[in-house]
């Protein structure tokens, strides 16, 4: 059977997509919903990666492990190779996922009370880490016509004279949108005028759909690329969020050694036995994977929004040109969000994501995870029809 077709269970394997919904939503009995929620696949990691695993399972010992000349050499290549981007090994940096990354980097170059500026909607922890971290969070909505989104220039600009360090999704989570050229340019352009740091979060940059390109936001950085930090993780490309491997990307030597302090001090720098692995097999041969992965998600993609927006007169869907997230626009519907997910959840017995998760401007959208198996991809289409009809 094809790799991607295959229905594996997950149930009772830890999963939280799968076996976390009743405290996640706050209900009773969630055994008849299925999840299309958090982002993570429902298809197998590339046999390359997972061979690598059973190879390294077969030496019984699991003590401290590093990440390698050849693990960072093989991203590196990558990175030229997919996207044109020099990285040298040299300012590589590496920790347990982008995650803790990002709140290294605040906790290192801001300090409590300062302002971090984001750019709602947005993926969650970029409010929530600087909150918890005692920043203050600055948000510039962007502006959605149609689906898509742009930066609002006269209050980025006006919020960024307040901030410290701003956090750019590049790839957009949860909107899919691939940044032009002008676009980034001009968010470098003004984070150096108000003297303002960046940190790019990339994770997604592999999740390219066809005809589409990802620049690399220190690809456009030029002599402001010490201003720039990247967050890059294989997990997200090639499903392997559970190993928790992820990497800082800075040119800058002196910041490189602040952020070595501090992961040094928190016990921060070391990666587990099989991330290495993983890292290593991922970015040398899973390349044909990912390709073969990217065909079936253009296919998932075309059927979801053709059915949904056919079948429930009202929702609106602007198909992503990255990542294997759906936006979905209900706003005609005429539903509150408590209404809206009610139905889900009860009618439909589908769990998506409310928007209000990713901020106000994410009010009346939800974001559906349709990298699954098809069978299983039909099903939640069905359920979702059902739900709204």
């Amino acid at each position: 059977m094809n790799l991607f077709e295959q229905v594996h269970e997950r149930k009772k394997t830890r999963s939280v997509k799968w076996g976390r919904m009743e405290s996640v939503y706050g209900i009773e009995d969630a055994s008849d919903i299925l999840p299309m929620w958090v982002a993570d696949m429902d298809f197998p990691a590339p046999p390359p990666v997972t061979a690598a695993l059973r190879e390294r399972l077969e030496h019984p010992i699991f003590g401290y492990s590093y990440i390698c000349e050849e693990c960072k050499t093989a991203a590196s290549d990558w990175f030229n190779k997919r996207h044109g981007l020099t990285l040298e090994t040299d300012w590589m940096l590496f920790h347990q996922g982008v995650i803790p990354a990002m709140a290294s980097i605040i906790d290192v170059f801001t300090e409590i009370g300062d302002s971090v500026l984001v750019t709602p909607p947005v993926y969650p922890p970029f409010f929530s880490i600087p909150k918890n971290l005692g920043r203050e969070v600055l948000y510039s909505e962007l502006i959605e016509q149609g689906g898509d989104y742009s930066i609002d220039w006269a209050d980025f600009e006006a919020k960024l004279q307040q901030s410290r360090l701003f956090i750019l999704c590049n790839p957009h989570n949860p909107g899919g949108k691939l940044w032009t050229a002008e676009e980034l340019q001009h968010i470098i352009e003004l984070c150096a005028r108000h003297e303002v740091l960046i940190l790019s979060d990339e994770i997604h940059s592999d999740l390219i759909h066809t005809g589409e390109t990802h620049l690399p936001l220190l690809s456009l950085a030029g002599n402001e690329r010490n201003r720039v930090f990247t967050c890059i993780a294989p997990t997200k490309t090639f499903n392997l969020a559970g190993i928790q491997a992820a990497m800082i990307v800075t040119p800058d030597p002196d910041k490189r050694r602040r952020l070595e302090q501090h992961m040094q001090a928190h016990g921060t720098g070391s990666l587990n036995a099989f991330a290495p692995v993983a890292w290593k097999a991922a970015y040398e041969h899973g390349e044909p994977w990912l390709n073969e992965l990217l065909e079936v998600l253009t296919h998932h993609i075309e059927y979801a929004v053709s059915r949904l927006e056919r079948e429930v007169p009202g929702l609106k869907i602007r198909k992503p040109q990255s990542t294997y997230l759906l936006w979905i626009d209900y706003r005609s519907l005429g539903l509150t969000e408590d209404e809206a997910m009610k139905r889900l959840l009860e009618q439909g017995k589908v769990a998506l994501e409310p928007g209000s998760k990713y901020g106000e401007a994410g009010h009346g959208f939800l974001r559906m995870n349709i990298a699954c198996p098809t069978k299983t991809l039909e099903e939640g289409v069905n359920r979702i029809v059902r739900a709204f009809t």
